[in-house]
């Protein structure tokens, strides 16, 4: 019995492997139908995406052997390091690095490159379980307190939200990735997990609405509608002057978001207010330019009927119809050729692994392992959701891969990290128990 708790599998979840590894396949093929080309039909053809795909699923799996035999206590003490190295490594590549389709934030080794920015999502994850965790162990050392009031705590949870902020603020800022900057806002659900106040929750999905509502309706109208939500509150609710200052307060808010919507639309980018109008059908759409991605992508994936046109039989897929297919709109490959049944399995894959991620989170015995495992499971879902909302419409096109399925390493190489750093965290904890 000793000798199996040094074995390479010991307490792995073999479950979360086995998803992973069907994920990863799957993906592997999918990549080789949507850059197919007749000319180098060897799937292991180096020269061609789905070669070099192998070789960074290759790699992908000496990284997760290498977590694997790696002691589980080296990502507690070394996870504000490894924080700041990549935080670092973000600052410089676009001082260091070369441009690659409008953005430097690549650093290049002939012809593979590494973006530090899909790195710094494992990276954050561990700097944030571990400052809630070790926060946690002193407060109940000091006050027994519950865990759910130390996120109720102000400072902490403002150090939280710079932790979560910095990298966000530089791959936006100096990177100019805005699909890579958001996916932080993605934690934002954790701290909620670990007692963060439902209200900050709310506020920021009010916000988000009521920014759309004020680029489809007059704002005028929209803060008259709002004044008399208002004084209906105060009809409904006790007047005291509490209320009254907590009615006035929202509704001041509320104006100002309003107001300040045409402003933020009219600073966007060229590109970034175009992907909104496609999403909310604002004007006149041209299908051949600004529409031109989304819409082949609803047809390439309503092409594919129920059970798709068939393994490389895919018109809009083998005729380059769909931009970036093999890496943003990799869905779409999956929807033409394996209709709504395949891309039901699909789905059901990621959701299930994300749910199995949340079951073990939880029965974990460490509160950094929990928050890490909640952590991996925000990001897997932010990725899922915004991937494929994209490619049918439902959410803008702001080019983040879909997880284990999508071409490129540095994308499957940081969620085969993040997620086996976690099943690492999950396996030891079988050792603590003994």
């Amino acid at each position: 019995m000793r000798k199996s708790e040094h074995s390479l599998f010991y307490g792995v979840d073999k479950i979360t492997v086995i998803t992973y590894a069907l994920l990863v396949l799957m993906g592997w093929l999918n990549i080789y139908a949507a850059v197919y080309n007749e000319e180098h039909q060897n799937i292991f053809d180096t020269t061609q995406k789905y070669g070099k795909q192998l070789i960074w699923i290759s790699g992908a799996i000496f990284l997760a052997i290498l977590i694997l035999i790696t002691d589980a206590n080296f990502f507690t003490a070394f996870a504000y390091l490894l924080y700041g190295t990549l935080l670092l490594a973000c600052v410089l590549v676009p001082f260091l690095g070369r441009e690659v389709k409008g953005s430097r934030s690549w650093f290049r080794f002939g012809d593979f490159g590494i973006q530090p920015a899909e790195f710094m999502k494992f990276a954050t994850n561990l700097a944030l379980a571990k400052f809630l965790s070790n926060q946690n162990i002193e407060i109940a050392n000091a006050r027994k307190s519950r865990f759910s009031d130390l996120i109720k705590n102000y400072k902490n949870t403002i150090i939280a939200a710079i932790i979560l902020g910095m990298p966000l603020l530089v791959i936006k800022l100096m990177q100019d990735e805005t699909g890579l900057a958001i996916v932080f806002i993605a934690f934002i659900i954790t701290l909620y997990r670990e007692g963060l106040s439902i209200n900050f929750l709310l506020f920021g999905l009010f916000s988000v609405l009521l920014f759309v509502l004020s680029l489809v309706m007059v704002s005028k109208t929209l803060i008259i509608i709002l004044a008399g939500i208002a004084a209906l509150s105060l009809l409904l609710i006790k007047r005291s002057r509490k209320n009254i200052i907590i009615v006035a307060v929202i509704f001041g808010t509320a104006s100002g978001v309003v107001l300040g919507t045409n402003y933020v639309y009219n600073h966007l980018e060229d590109h970034q207010r175009v992907r909104i109008d496609v999403l909310l059908g604002r004007g006149t759409v041209n299908l051949k330019k600004e529409g031109y991605n989304v819409n082949q992508a609803k047809i390439a994936i309503g092409s594919g009927g129920f059970f798709g046109k068939g393994y490389l039989q895919g018109t809009q897929t083998k005729y380059d119809f769909v931009p970036e297919q093999d890496t943003d709109f990799i869905f779409c490959t999956v929807g033409e050729e394996w209709g709504f049944l395949g891309s039901s399995v699909v789905i059901l894959l990621e959701l299930f692994l994300i749910i199995r991620v949340v079951f073990m989170a939880e029965r974990q015995r460490s509160d950094f392992g929990r928050i890490y495992g909640y952590g991996v499971a925000c990001v897997l879902f932010f990725h899922l959701a915004v991937n494929i909302g994209m490619t049918i419409g439902l959410m803008p096109v702001i080019g983040i891969p879909l997880p284990f399925f999508s071409y490129g390493g540095s994308s499957l190489w940081s969620f085969t990290i993040l997620l086996f750093i976690f099943i690492k965290l999950d396996a030891n904890r079988l050792i603590i128990l003994r």
